[in-house]
């Protein structure tokens, strides 16, 4: 072979090569099993969807017929207004707020020992494992428990502090696992360049870790169940009468409201709470979605 040739093979053959690897590349894309594959999870995805906007829908068609705004600003009264749902109201709203200020502080208090400070991979792989453990019971036994320890041998009675606490064991779990998740997936890199510069280990975590796991941590706060309450805060629907002495007091939120209007066959109050709830939920998971966008833009800048 001359050198005319050898040049025109050497010029050729990466040319070739290229063209191999996108013959290559094109068919990995087109394989019939990710295909199918991709097809199942959007059928999966669009079901869901439908399922939620189904449920949504028949609740909101059955609700509206009964809802009358007055039943939102005024509370249940047996003579003047017995579907009145301010008081029910009021203390979802003690529960919820109570709840987060006091498992927030330890749950990520904990995750953050866990993920950043423990040594003993043992000790967190066992933390971790009851961790889960526990975010599977019933909450039922959480009531059970609530109702025993902090109403019964703490003599809190049904009241909405054993409600806040009780919730709290509840959703520790949850707060927590959440927690670790977000701070494992902040790139190592992050902190090795934090204490490259000359940062605390605190500082470190309080100005970087932090802020770039709180979508995450934002996530498993959001996540809560009010099943627990019946045995703990109990069902009054009454209104406060000091901001701090409601605490001692029994409380019933909407879930439970939403329960004894069902057991007393008021179908039409029941959907009308049920609605409620719905609408709290989605007001509470568009605020998260709307911070978690915001730490997102934040972290990006």
């Amino acid at each position: 072979m001359d050198k005319a040739d050898s040049k025109k093979v050497s010029a050729m053959s990466p040319l070739k090569e290229v063209n191999a690897v996108d013959r290559t590349l094109y068919h990995k894309k087109k394989r019939i099993g990710d295909t199918i594959l991709r097809g199942l999870i959007y059928l999966c995805a669009g079901f869901s969807s439908i399922l939620i906007l189904v449920i949504i829908g028949y609740v909101f068609s059955k609700a509206i017929p009964h809802f009358h705004f007055k039943n939102l600003i005024e509370p249940m009264s047996q003579l003047m207004n017995p579907e009145g749902l301010l008081g029910n109201i009021i203390n979802t709203l003690y529960i919820v707020v109570g709840t987060l200020l006091f498992a927030c502080p330890i749950g990520i208090g904990a995750a953050i020992y866990l993920n950043e400070y423990a040594k003993n991979k043992k000790f967190v792989a066992a933390v971790s494992f009851t961790t889960e453990v526990l975010s599977g019971i019933p909450s039922i036994i959480f009531g059970l428990f609530g109702m025993i320890f902090f109403g019964e041998m703490l003599h809190l009675g049904y009241s909405v502090i054993n409600g806040c606490f009780t919730l709290t064991i509840l959703i520790l779990p949850i707060i927590i696992r959440n927690t670790q998740v977000a701070l494992e997936s902040v790139p190592s890199s992050y902190r090795e360049a934090a204490l490259g510069i000359g940062s605390t280990k605190w500082y470190m975590i309080r100005t970087v870790i932090l802020p770039s796991a709180m979508p995450g941590i934002l996530t498993g706060v959001i996540l809560a169940e009010s099943a627990a309450l019946l045995f703990t805060a109990g069902s009054g629907y009454f209104m406060p009468r000091g901001f701090f002495t409601h605490l001692m007091e029994s409380g019933g939120t909407l879930t439970i409201q939403l329960y004894m209007a069902m057991s007393n066959a008021e179908y039409g109050q029941a959907f009308v709470i049920a609605m409620i709830l719905i609408i709290l939920v989605l007001i509470m998971n568009f605020i998260a979605k709307w911070l978690s966008s915001k730490f997102n833009v934040e972290k990006a800048k």
